[in-house]
């Protein structure tokens, strides 16, 4: 202090533009050491990489998790991954845990928020993570496998199941008698009893409360044991990518069905009427995304088969108008698909009522309403059409006895006969055109003349 003051001392006998000259660089420096070293403790601020694992553990999340996971390494950064999932694919879980289970950094798993779960295979992925947390309010268990047919063959993957979870439990020094418990008897507990039972490390309700906890907390990875430094820390989430988010969200169950069933009824409309080829492309876009999001959830031979027979169905029925019993067929068929469309061992992929009824019911109402009209229509004639045909001839495609089709100037046409019943193969004229037909008369036979024979005869 008195070093300063004898400073000070000498310093204000300058003039006074003397003094501004010498403070004004003082300043400066001073607020560029201040900003400098702002800076550097903003860049020394840890980061934490932030991942979402939320619907079905399907193929596109686990390369989203394990991409996420690699890129965090790279980076020495630890990572959180917040869950909410009713399950999913067993291949895509393991590939998620086995992500896990080889990192480098830190792994922190967290089912937020209030009212999410950890089912089925999100019991799994949570705990294989370094610190398993959850916000109240939230879920775990209920990771029974289910769908496997034989007796012999559900106790092979339920045994192989709960050996695989309790190694997980085993080594993150969890509960792994109630982890059995979920596998076996698909037990489900909340955040409160997960942690009495040591189920989970901590319950936080906010993302910066679980940070805050778990900072200084040290955790075994493959390179030994890490110190994960999270208090203060910047989260940075890790976007999917639009388009893996954008087909994550579409190949859900109910949805790649109801695709299925659009891309069956708009190629349809395309058959009933040639030439339009909107509904033709529109129908082969959803045929496409609907086979897409088959091939993202676990599909069933039998329910995909039953799909492709209503679609038999439905084109006998476009051959054999007025019958109904191919359409009926289809109908069936395509309900029945639909429930069985899907592996029930997956959480959340089946085909709800919800969406099958009302596909059932509007497709029976399109056979039984719209299709017929669009034959009439396809095959009836409009009154510039029938003059434009009146006087040509034409053969008859369908015997009329008393209505039939015939085939004039290259199309077909609903026609009636005055004269009576016409065979198929029959040539015939267009008389007239009147209302939904056209009047045909059987076409004249040309007779020969003697004289021509003679000629005939002559030439030769």
């Amino acid at each position: 202090m008195h070093d300063c003051l004898v400073k000070l001392r000498l310093f204000w006998p300058l003039r006074r533009g003397e003094r501004l000259c010498a403070v004004v660089p003082l300043l400066l420096a001073f607020a560029f050491m201040t900003l400098s070293g702002s800076a550097l403790a903003q860049d020394e601020r840890p980061t934490i990489i932030e991942l979402e694992l939320d619907g079905v553990v399907d193929p596109l999340i686990a390369s989203y998790i394990t991409s996420g996971i690699d890129a965090a390494n790279d980076d020495g950064s630890p990572v959180l991954i917040t869950i909410d999932t009713p399950g999913g694919l067993d291949s895509s879980m393991r590939d998620i845990i086995q992500a896990i289970l080889n990192s480098d950094q830190p792994v922190i798993c967290y089912v937020s928020p209030q009212g999410a779960r950890a089912a089925s295979a999100g019991t799994f992925i949570l705990t294989a993570c370094h610190v398993a947390a959850m916000a109240p309010g939230t879920n775990v268990g209920a990771a029974h496998p289910v769908g496997v047919s034989g007796v012999i063959q559900r106790e092979k993957v339920v045994n192989d199941a709960v050996a695989y979870i309790r190694a997980l439990a085993d080594q993150r020094g969890r509960n792994p008698d109630w982890v059995e418990d979920a596998v076996r008897n698909a037990a489900s507990i909340p955040a409160e009893e997960a942690l009495g039972l040591g189920v989970i490390d901590l319950i936080a309700p906010t993302t910066e409360d679980l940070l805050a906890e778990v900072d200084g907390r040290s955790v075994e990875t493959p390179n030994g044991t890490v110190t994960i430094v999270s208090a203060g820390a910047e989260v940075s989430p890790r976007d999917m990518g639009l388009g893996s988010r954008f087909l994550h969200g579409l190949f859900t169950s109910n949805l790649s069905f109801i695709l299925f069933w659009a891309g069956l009824i708009l190629l349809i409309i395309e058959f009933t009427h040639p030439g339009v080829s909107i509904p033709g492309i529109l129908g082969a876009l959803c045929l496409i995304a609907a086979l897409a999001g088959f091939g993202m959830l676990p599909i069933e031979g039998a329910g995909f088969a039953l799909l492709i027979v209503s679609f038999v169905f439905f084109i006998i029925e476009l051959n054999t108008p007025g019958t109904g019993l191919p359409a009926t067929g289809g109908v069936v068929a395509l309900t029945a698909g639909g429930l069985l469309l899907f592996d029930p061992s997956t959480p959340g992929a089946s085909v709800s009522w919800a969406a099958i009824i009302p596909v059932a019911a509007s497709t029976a109402l399109f056979f039984v309403l719209v299709i017929p009209t669009a034959l009439r229509q396809r095959h009836s004639p409009s009154k510039m059409a029938g003059d434009r045909v009146t006087g040509k001839k034409g053969v008859v495609k369908k015997a009329i006895d008393p209505l039939g089709v015939v085939l004039v100037a290259g199309e077909e046409w609903s026609a009636r006969s005055p004269s009576g019943p016409l065979p198929e193969g029959e040539s015939v004229v267009v008389t007239a055109a009147e209302g939904l037909y056209l009047i045909v008369e059987p076409a004249p036979r040309r007779t020969t003349s003697p004289e021509s024979l003679s000629r005939s005869g002559e030439a030769t």
